[in-house]
């Protein structure tokens, strides 16, 4: 506020003695320091009083105000079933035998163009890790018979890994108890062919000697019918073409692919089950929505609860009120069900388990397990059956999981005659009541 020479300050009281000027002004000084440190307090304090109340009265404005926006659900989804797989469930082992037809170099002076069938044996093990798509190992043994100037055969061993899409299933739907399947499948592997005997064989090795075996890389496709024998054993028949290089029979000439055809039918063992998880988001909607409305319910509350606040809070000051000790009750809680079904699900289990934590905590209470079903399904005697059979459900899994007293619960059928929700297929349900 004001700047003072550090030389008109004395240190000392000899020193103010001595100069009576400086004295003079240094009282001066002091007086008006203090008068502005007092005015300048009450400014402050004049200020805050102010700035206060405005606070204050901005406060409660803002806490009764409330924005109420519904809660809605907008997303679009598709109402399609997804299916999933344990990598547990759905493997197959498969044993099959039958025939090969070779189509390679063929020289025979006879002209003679007929072809030679020769056995084939099958083993695989695959997995279907959807209800359309899968996949195997699969081997196959046996001899190829061709002309080329004589009669001609070899030995062969082969290996394939195959794609395998169940065309049936992708067209038709999913059933898993479907009788006849059509497979189509692909695949690459590789062949292992020796034993060669009849015409010397023309391709040479590195030493300038000829080979006496060959391995080649082909790629096949082919079908696959199946048709269901029981849960866990299927009849398949398939026939398949594996094209390989030129160099298959170990002799290089004429066409530049060769292919070996093979039609082989066995039986399949599934392993591990045959089933696939289901999910659809469409039969979660209706829940949402439910949930979505107490949702609403609720801020409609709040939005009372604090207008009444205000309207109190207007009246201040008032007597103080004792303090109430508030028991919160999961009662609002319910167990939903599929139509016709008094099974719960492992997602309604969740609200069986709140129930049994709220009787725990609260020994005393005693409680009502109601059971509903819509009226748009069933008779009515057949609707008070099933919704006493859901009540009991819930009962059975809190006295026999959760160790609830029986003596604490009691059972109420309503059927169809009660219907406490306006959508018919919310009335599927099982509500607590006190």
């Amino acid at each position: 506020m004001f700047k003072i020479r550090k030389k008109f300050i004395p240190q000392t009281i000899a020193e103010v003695m001595n100069s009576k000027q400086d004295f003079i002004f240094y009282k001066c000084f002091i007086k008006i320091t203090r008068e502005m440190k007092t005015n300048l307090i009450f400014a402050i304090l004049g200020c805050g009083s102010i700035l206060f109340s405005a606070l204050g009265a901005n406060a409660q404005e803002n806490a009764v105000v409330i924005e109420e926006t519904a809660v809605t659900t907008t997303d679009v989804v598709e109402c399609k079933t997804h299916y999933s797989s344990s990598w547990r469930d759905n493997w197959f082992i498969q044993i099959g035998a039958g025939a090969s037809l070779p189509f390679v170099d063929y020289d025979n002076n006879m002209k003679d163009s007929k072809r030679h069938f020769t056995a084939v044996y099958n083993v695989g093990v695959g997995h279907w890790f959807s209800p359309y798509l899968g996949f195997r190992f699969s081997g196959y043994y046996g001899k190829i018979h061709y002309d080329y100037i004589h009669m001609n055969s070899a030995q062969m061993a082969n290996l394939n890994f195959d794609i395998m899409w169940d065309m049936t299933s992708s067209v038709c739907g999913v059933n898993p108890d479907r009788v006849f399947s059509f497979i189509p499948f692909f695949g690459v592997g590789g062949t292992y062919t020796w034993d060669f005997k009849g015409t010397n064989p023309t391709i040479a090795a590195h030493h300038g000697d000829l080979k006496t075996r060959e391995w080649t890389l082909p790629v096949s496709a082919g079908f696959q019918l199946r048709f269901r024998l029981c849960k866990y054993v299927d009849f398949f028949a398939e026939l398949r073409a594996s094209f390989y290089g030129d160099n298959f029979n170990n002799i290089v000439g004429g066409d530049p692919i060769e292919c070996n055809l093979s039609a082989i039918g066995g039986l399949s063992f599934t392993i591990g089950g045959r089933q696939f998880k289901g999910y659809n988001p469409c039969d979660y909607l209706g829940y949402i929505n439910q949930l979505n409305g107490q949702v609403n319910d609720l801020r409609g509350e709040l939005a009372t609860t604090a207008a009444a606040l205000a309207a109190a809070e207007a009246q201040l000051p008032c007597p103080e009120v004792s303090e109430t000790t508030i028991v919160e009750s999961p009662l609002l809680s319910t167990v939903r069900f599929s139509i016709n079904s008094a099974e719960i699900t492992d997602r309604e289990q969740v609200n069986v388990y709140n129930i049994a934590q709220w009787m725990k905590a609260n020994p005393e209470a005693k409680v009502v397990v109601g059971g509903y079903a819509d009226k748009d399904t069933g008779t009515a005697e057949y609707n008070m059956a099933l919704s006493q059979r859901r009540a009991q459900a819930v009962i059975d899994m809190l006295t026999g999981e959760y160790g609830i007293s029986s003596d604490r619960l009691s059972i109420k059928a309503y059927g169809s005659d009660s219907q406490p929700y306006p959508e018919n297929d919310w009335n599927r349900i099982v509500i607590f009541a006190q």
